[in-house]
């Protein structure tokens, strides 16, 4: 039955989902630790792995506050709007397509439902946690709150634009919306055909769900917690957890768009959600390595970045996909190079056209 196989699919997600936050949280605090030459986390069970499993307990003791004079209900729905979004995303991520896989074939694509439409549903659904936050903010009753909600629709307004343009590369070169349709036509990674692309992109989603250095929502040097000023015990956590379900919502759809999702490259071994995973920690891996090498930035020079360094190379990326046509039955192989000497072109030239008014030269 259908409605027996979407329940069991939806255990399966929530299980995949809320799994892979608690070990991306323990990895990023290993991780982060070793680019800083310290141990992080290694007291609470073997190796520290059982540190997600404390700090969960000691949320979950920790008292529930609402302000006396905010919006009682608002402030108590604010992080469910905030954090289903991210769940909601994993509907139609393919995790393996239809097919002979390694171990075993499957009669359609792993995924709740391969809409024909997926790239839009993933704009749309992303799109809603901005609610959330807003919701965060005025129901607090707290000007710093609110400041900070009007922050985060700035941020994540402002890089929502080169970010779905740099996608329109992804959907002009593979003809379709659907996500399965996207990683089936991928014999060449679109991660060598679109370089510039998946830049655009990866910074773009970095900003929008508040990773360093674009983590300006939560400045405590200025604005204390920003939002989720006057949140605590879980109401709080599922603001945190919200964060880490969208690292994995985007570490999932880059694997998609750019990496050749479930599919191994150039086709040498057969397809499995295994490969697929890996692209997931490789991809938060390369979070990781982002946010322990760069500082943060000032929310001036964040707006700038998105709409004087970002919006121009989408439409450069846009222009060049259209020209070339580029595409798994296109220019092929011969493109790879030829893009990946354009990206880093028109990055080191429009980089010191940004920061010309600095006296800094890139490249």
């Amino acid at each position: 039955m259908d409605w027996l196989r979407w329940i069991i699919f939806v255990v399966i997600i929530l299980a995949f989902a809320l799994s892979f936050v608690m070990a991306f949280i323990l990895l990023e605090r290993r991780i982060v630790g070793k680019f800083q030459l310290r141990p992080g986390p290694n007291r609470v069970g073997p190796m520290g792995m059982l540190q997600p499993v404390a700090d969960a307990v000691k949320i979950l003791l920790k008292e529930d506050i609402t302000p006396a004079k905010g919006d009682r209900w608002v402030h108590r729905l604010a992080p469910i709007v905030a954090f289903a979004p991210a769940l909601l995303v994993f509907a139609v991520v393919p995790f393996q397509g239809k097919g002979p896989g390694l171990g075993f074939s499957l009669d359609q694509p792993a995924a709740l439902a391969d809409l024909n439409v997926g790239v839009l549903y993933i704009v749309a659904v992303s799109s809603i946690s901005v609610i959330g936050m807003i919701m965060a903010g005025w129901a607090s009753n707290n000007k710093y709150s609110l400041l900070g909600a009007m922050r985060a629709i700035a941020q994540m307004v402002s890089y929502e634009v080169p970010l779905v343009l740099s996608i329109v590369g992804i959907v002009i070169a593979s003809g379709s919306l659907s996500l399965n349709s996207i990683v089936e036509a991928q014999s060449i990674p679109f991660i060598l055909l679109q370089p510039l692309g998946f830049l655009i992109y990866f910074l773009g989603a970095t900003a929008e769900i508040n990773r360093a250095p674009f983590d300006l929502l939560e400045a405590e040097s200025e604005i204390v917690a920003s939002y989720h000023t006057e949140y605590s015990g879980m109401r709080f956590a599922m603001f945190f957890l919200g964060e880490y379900a969208y690292a994995l919502g985007v570490s999932a759809i880059v694997s998609v768009l750019f990496l050749g999702g479930y599919k191994f490259p150039f086709g040498l071994l057969p397809q499995s959600f295994i490969w697929f995973l890996a692209k997931i920690f490789l991809v938060f891996f390369l979070m990781l390595w982002v946010r322990s090498t760069l500082p943060r930035v000032r929310i001036d020079q964040m707006m700038a970045f998105a709409w004087k360094f970002l919006l121009p190379l989408s439409l450069v990326n846009l222009l060049l996909v259209a020209a070339e046509g580029v595409s798994t039955i296109g220019f092929g192989w011969a493109a790879v190079g030829i893009n990946v000497i354009l990206a880093i072109a028109f990055v080191v030239i429009w980089a010191n056209r940004f920061y010309r008014v600095k006296g800094v030269t890139v490249g």
